[in-house]
Parts: C-alpha cells; structure tokens; sequence
C-alpha cells in the first residue's frame, strides 16, 4: 500500500454529554495505530466498547494479503507475477470491478496498469531506473487496462507483463472495509481516517458534524501543515490527492507520483491538490486522482456531469499564487 503523506486533516473537537443520569453514558472510543504505511486513527461513540483495536488491525493487515504490492504473497503481486494457481479473492473483485468502471467514466484518466511506470519513476516498491521517452514509450505498452479482464473468478491479463497498481484506491477501500465492520458491530456514529482517506457516519453525542480539514500545499514535503478550508461532513467520505507531499527533485526537475496514463510522465501542470467527497471512500481515493491527471479545466468539466460528486481544487495561477475552487455543494459546506 501507498505510503501516506496526509492531505486531509481532522479536527477533533468531541464535547459531549449524556442526557439523562438514568440513561448509559455515551463514551468515546478512540485508536491510533499504523498500517500500509501509514497511521490510522478511529474514533467512535457508543456505550460501551464494542470493536476493539487488536480487530482493527486484523482486518487491516488481512487486507494487506489482498491489496498491497508491498508484499511478495498478496493476491495482487501473485497476479503480476503471473501465478496461475491465484484466486482473487471478494475484495480484489470488487476494488477491480470499481476501478474498471471508473477508468471507462475517466476516458482513461484512472488506470490501475500503470504500474510498471509507477516503478521505473521510483514510487513503487521497485528502485527507480534511469527513465527517457524510449522507456516511458516502451512501458506505455503496458499500460492497458482493456487488455486485462475477469474470466471465471480469475484476472486474464492480455501481456503478462501489465502490473496492476491498487494504490489509488485501495486505501479508501480500506477505510470503507473498516466502516462496514463498525456498522456491523452496531456503531453508527464514528470516524475513520487511514493516511488521510477518511469516512464519516452518524454524528458525534452532541448533534454536530464531524469536522474535515483540507491542507494548504506547501513547498517542502516537510513543511508546517497550514489548513485551507474546514468543513462539516456526515454519512460521506472524502479523500484528498495532491502532488507537494510525494515528489523528488532531479537534476532541478520536480516529478510528482501522479502518473498520467495516457503520456507516461509525472503529471506536470497548475492544479496541486484535488479533494473529493462521495458516497464511499474508494470512490472519492479513485475521483481525487482521476482529477489530479485530469488537470484543473478538464476535472471541472467532468465534474460538472458528476453530480454525486462534490471537490474543492487548488490551483497555483501564472503569478504562483495559489487559488481555490469548489463545487457549488461543497463550497457551501466550507465553515467560514
């Protein structure tokens, strides 16, 4: 799984009381840990403790074995190893029935096969190699997610070479797995955030929203994180991509690790951070990149035919100052 660099911030403001001294008292369940990379922070109410974080972990790391290319066995690195005997399991169906629909929305802009570039610009699991238009035209081969398909209960991939790369929405599939699991467990009021995919159900004990904030780019990888908005957010999940916390500089040029299908380069234009709202954490993980490729004009054109979608983009102008633009819904959610 990708290695986080968080765009989205929570702010945790959680006052609450009980209404009556005869009724159980609402408590707050909170865990923090690590996993894909990356932390994970989970906050729920409920009178009692009813999912523990040992639970958490478990479905996490389980999800590992599906999803990540970080390690060797899961299902999705035996896929690019071309391991015939590998049944992909409910999980990977669903990330590759999600991702399939959602490339043919994008007109490409969202590709799961990038993976073999995704690794020779050296933000894969593999050590970056030295990369010109010769290889970037010799990997755009590989590239082809028409040429990988589902064929009883197993992936067929039409070159053996194509590597699929889950990162750009695994994480929120993630998080939606973890919401689903709360839910189960009767918790309807709780908050999920893994490396900045965050999903939010219910309320917190005091009728309020949960409260989201969407980082200002900065300059530095490390820099102070500044917040460029907040806003209240319930039964929605949000996630942000953005290009200032992972890159690299060589030879005074900045690549990004967004990766655009169809030229075979690091994304290089004036849009720096997309941050979507959907009804499901994959879905606003997979958008958020979608737009990132896309670039500011052509993501809000395609927005605007998206009306399940709500984003607020930041863009840096001729002048390099930044400015913002929001969805019509979104942008009267943003506190002022």
């Amino acid at each position: 799984m990708r290695s986080y660099f968080p765009t989205l911030l929570i702010l945790f403001t959680l006052a609450f009381a009980t209404s009556c001294t005869d009724e159980p008292s609402i408590k707050k369940i909170q865990f923090v840990g690590e996993a894909q990379g990356t932390y994970y922070a989970i906050t729920y109410f409920a009178t009692d403790t009813l999912v523990f974080q040992s639970e958490i972990d478990s479905i996490l790391e389980a999800f590992d074995l599906t999803a990540s290319v970080w390690v060797h066995t899961s299902v999705i690195s035996r896929i690019n190893n071309n391991d015939h005997k590998v049944i992909p399991d409910d999980h990977f169906m669903e990330i590759f029935k999600q991702s399939k629909r959602i490339w043919k929305e994008t007109n490409g802009a969202f590709d799961i096969t990038v993976g073999a570039l995704v690794n020779a610009w050296g933000f894969g699991f593999k050590a970056k190699i030295p990369v010109n238009q010769e290889v970037v035209d010799s990997l755009l081969k590989l590239v082809n997610f028409a040429g990988v398909r589902l064929e009883k209960g197993k992936i067929v991939k039409d070159n053996p070479d194509i590597q699929i790369d889950y990162n750009a929405i695994a994480q929120g599939y993630s998080v939606d797995l973890t919401g689903g699991f709360l839910l189960s467990k009767g918790i309807s009021d709780y908050l999920i955030d893994i490396g900045g995919e965050v999903l939010a159900q219910g309320h917190k004990p005091d009728g309020s929203l949960w409260v989201i904030g969407i980082e200002k780019p900065a300059e530095e990888a490390n820099s102070e994180r500044i917040l460029e908005a907040t806003l209240g957010i319930t039964n929605k999940a949000i996630a942000t991509s953005g290009n200032y916390r992972k890159f690299y500089k060589e030879n005074g040029i900045r690549y990004s690790h967004t990766i655009d299908p169809k030229t075979g380069f690091p994304v290089k234009h004036s849009l720096l951070s997309a941050t979507v709202l959907a009804d499901s954490a994959s879905l606003a993980d997979a958008y958020a990149t979608a737009l990132m490729v896309m670039g500011l004009e052509k993501g809000k054109r395609f927005l605007k035919n998206r009306p399940e979608l709500e984003a607020f983009l930041i863009y840096s102008t001729a002048d390099d100052k930044y400015q913002t633009w929001a969805t019509e819904k979104l942008s009267k959610m943003i506190d002022e």
